[in-house]
Order: structure tokens, then sequence, then C-alpha cells
């Protein structure tokens, strides 16, 4: 008998289509790049987008329209980081929402616009958690405020100030988001997120494949 794993096969119903974002470029990534110390400058709390950043969030959201992916999403998951939420809503909210001057379009009950998808924030996919102050979010009041789209019921504090978690525990997190999801009535998502999140999950989600599907999922 074969020792490998067979592969995995779903029926539709039961299976979901996930899109999966990370965040663009964030000002802590171009200090990140020319000094690794400087992501613990406290000036990078809660880091936004760069000017290459939002280049890149404008060149997305073209895409997402023109291939008319946008009506074929039901929700969008977003880390409650603000760079993570101004992808967010730059690529897949109204003209009208509020990020920087721009106005927001609201029902009525202060969330999201015709036509659009939700928007929530969850903590489960945010970036890793600990002493960096560029991975430390703002408090729900303030990002209220900030993003009044996006959907902030779900978000909680999480957040160690003298300790870096580690890869397996942000594997763990990962784990408990993906079957959070399951839990989600809807079928199509994209998920807006972090790099180390992405890895650590999709690493651990390979581990009971078969191994083309592993390889295939651990892709760069």
């Amino acid at each position: 008998m074969d020792a490998n794993p067979a592969p995995f096969l779903y029926p539709l119903e039961h299976s979901k289509i996930l899109h999966l974002v990370r965040h663009a470029e964030g000002i802590h990534n171009v200090a990140g790049e020319k000094d690794h110390d400087a992501l613990s400058a406290p000036e990078y709390f809660d880091a936004h987008l760069s000017p290459s950043g939002w280049q890149q969030t404008g060149n997305l959201r073209k895409h997402v329209h023109a291939s008319a992916l946008l009506k074929r999403i039901d929700l969008v998951i977003t880390s409650p980081l603000s760079r993570a939420m101004q992808t967010a809503t730059e690529v897949f909210g109204s003209e009208g929402h509020i990020n920087g001057s721009k106005e927001a379009n609201l029902d009525d009950n202060g969330i999201s616009s015709l036509n659009f998808p939700p928007i929530v924030a969850v903590e489960l996919c945010r970036e890793r958690l600990g002493v960096h102050p560029c991975d430390k979010r703002r408090t729900i009041s303030e990002n209220r405020s900030r993003f009044p789209t996006i959907d902030f019921s779900l978000a909680n504090i999480l957040w160690t100030a003298d300790a870096r978690e580690t890869d397996e525990e942000i594997a763990a997190r990962g784990l408990k988001f993906m079957s959070w999801l399951w839990t989600r009535p809807e079928k199509e998502i994209a998920v807006v997120t972090h790099h180390r999140f992405l890895q650590h999950t999709l690493n651990a989600l390979g581990n009971d494949c078969h191994p083309s599907v592993k390889n295939k999922i651990r892709e760069k």
C-alpha cells in the first residue's frame, strides 16, 4: 500500500474559494530593508502604507474590477493593522469610503456600501504579535473613526509587550483562523493579511496533504 496520503476530493458545495492578499508595502518595510532594528522604532507604530504601497493598491484595484472578481467576492476579511485595512478598503471598498479625505457611503448599520462586499476586521489573521511597534494596532474606537466601512465586532485585543510570537504560535493561530472560516456562510472570501501569517499558516495546512498538493501550497 502506498504510504503517501491520497489527494483530497471535496464536493464543490463543501468548498470555499479564498483570495489571499498580502498587504501592500508599508513604511516599516522600506525602513526594515535598510536596517532591521528600525522595526523597533516608535515612529513606525501601526505602520501605514508607503507611497509605493498606495500605488500597489491602486493597481490591484484596477485588476479586481477589470476581472469582475469584485462581483464574486462575498466577504473581505482584513487584519486590524492599518496597512492591511488600507489595502482592503482601497482594493475592495467603494469609491466613497473614508480613507484619508474620502467620504463614506454607509448603510443603516454604518458598515459597507451597496454593491461592495462587507469588510470585517479579524484579529486572528493579524501580523506576528509582540514587541515591534509596527505590529501593534490602534484602539478599536480609533479605528472605527478612521475606517467606518469596516466591521470591528470580531476584533479583540491581542498583544504582548515583552515577548515575540513564535513561528509555531503563528501557525496555531492560522489554523484556528482557517477553522473559523469554515463556520462562515460565504463561499468566496478575500483575506487581506501579512507575509508571516500566510507563510506559517500555509506551511501548517500542507502537513496532511498529498506531497504534490503540499508543494503547491508552499510555492512562493
